[in-house]
């Protein structure tokens, strides 16, 4: 099928062309048409399947179909979206798709000044792309109207719950006229948002292109064991000595984004990181820069990563692995998109191997191991530190405390005078790669 195929009109049709779209993703083929008759979509697709493009076009052209609406556009079609990175490459993605049209957008979010957004919306937008907190904001200070909304889009779906925006996005549904179109796109779908999909839907069409599990095949995957104090040097020597290209490098933590960035650059690897802390413009500067090739590392934690749209991006590296299964498929969603193949590299410490089982569980399949590995895990039991004897402020080691010290060495294989240091390394390692699987 041909995008001509679905009844698009030709100003679309000239822009897709000019953006190199040849022919309609899964969920663009079965989304697309229901959406110009205008049903409520359920519309379930992984990250890097084109979801944006299935929303986006159709609304454009049901816009462009009304006609003028006069000097004062009002805002018709509103798309509620988590984060602000997410929120411009929406934006971006209608601009493209709708640079023939002559209709106007605007995205609103937090982390910058306000003005410069309420002064679009005072000249008239016709699509307003928005996260949910500088939305609600807007809405109480009186600087949006969405009385004439008659499209709602709820983006990225479950994560916008998982960060707590389900308040606010009930808040906002209250602003919006009951008679509308409904459409709600999310790469998974679990079980505790069913609730609001119910309430907010009226006999959806449902669009599933691959089951919400699914991690996309052409992607490579790969698993390191390796100690947590290890985790650094193998990263360096991963980005210094394998073919990669580009890699986005994913923390649990801002702290931990920050710090993996002060080591890459200590060792002479261009990176920068992106997480809440970071003013607007800093993250999109990192982001154009990892864009343009001017660093070959992009460090994000998982909220910060919403949205980043990357062609071509030949790795992922898990540098935390999540706690929440189905934030590896969004991680690892981010290459190997628009058909393309990439490679996944997790690193898995002692203490992160339920979280391996529980997305291996999820995937519905085991992750290899790295065949070559110069870091091994060695720390295979882990000494809860609630066992350390206390002792006081520069008092000396007391004898349960060395044999507390003596009993972590043994564990860790690297007590002193080990003779078959290198043998136990490799059974440690044997050992590892069995029960982390």
């Amino acid at each position: 099928m041909k995008f001509e195929d679905l009844n698009l009109i030709e100003p679309i049709l000239k822009a897709l062309t000019e953006e190199g779209y040849k022919t309609p993703s899964p969920i663009q083929e079965r989304a697309i048409p229901h959406v110009l008759e205008g049903k409520d979509i359920l519309g379930c697709a992984q990250t890097g399947t084109g979801k944006t493009a299935a929303f986006a076009i159709p609304i454009i052209q049901k816009i462009y179909g009304q006609g003028s609406k006069g000097a004062k556009r009002q805002v018709q079609a509103l798309i509620l979206t988590p984060t602000r990175e997410l929120a411009v490459q929406i934006e971006e993605s209608f601009k493209s798709y709708g640079r023939y049209t002559n209709l106007k957008y605007c995205s609103v979010f937090g982390g910058v000044s306000q003005n410069p957004q309420t002064e679009k919306l005072r000249r008239g937008v016709d699509v307003l792309v928005a996260t949910p907190g500088r939305l609600n904001d807007l809405i109480n200070q009186r600087q949006v109207n969405l009385s004439n909304v008659s499209m709602l889009v709820l983006d990225e779906a479950d994560r916008m719950l998982d960060m707590g925006f389900i308040n606010d996005v009930k808040k906002i549904i209250l602003c919006i006229p009951k008679k509308r179109q409904t459409l709600f796109f999310s790469a998974t779908m679990p079980k505790e948002i069913t609730e609001l999909v119910n309430s907010i839907l009226v006999n959806p069409v449902k669009v599933a292109v691959t089951p919400v599990s699914s991690t996309v095949d052409k992607i490579k995957q790969y698993v390191y064991f390796v100690d947590k104090a290890n985790k650094k040097k193998l990263l360096v020597y991963l980005l210094k000595n394998k073919d990669i290209d580009s890699a986005l490098v994913f923390t649990r933590t801002k702290h931990e984004a920050d710090r993996v960035e002060k080591d890459l650059t200590e060792n002479k690897i261009t990176a920068q990181a992106i997480h809440g802390n970071k003013s607007q413009s800093a993250r999109q500067m990192a982001l154009n820069n990892f864009k343009s090739g001017k660093i070959k590392v992009l460090v994000a934690t998982d909220i910060a990563a919403r949205g980043i749209d990357i062609d071509e991006l030949s790795h992922v590296i898990n540098y935390n692995l999540p706690n929440i299964p189905e934030t590896y498929v969004h991680r690892i969603g981010r290459t190997g998109r628009a058909g393309l193949g990439g490679t996944s590299i997790s690193f898995c410490e002692y203490e992160e191997k339920d979280y391996l089982k529980s997305i291996q569980k999820l995937i519905k399949k085991t992750i290899p191991s790295a065949e070559e590995n110069p870091y091994p895990m060695l720390i295979t039991t882990v000494i809860p530190k609630a066992d350390k004897p206390q002792r006081g402020k520069g008092s000396k080691k007391s004898e349960s405390e060395k044999v507390w010290m003596n009993k972590v060495s043994l564990k860790n294989g690297s007590h002193n005078g080990n003779k078959k240091k290198e043998s136990s390394k490799k059974s440690y390692t044997k050992y590892a790669s069995k029960n982390c699987q």
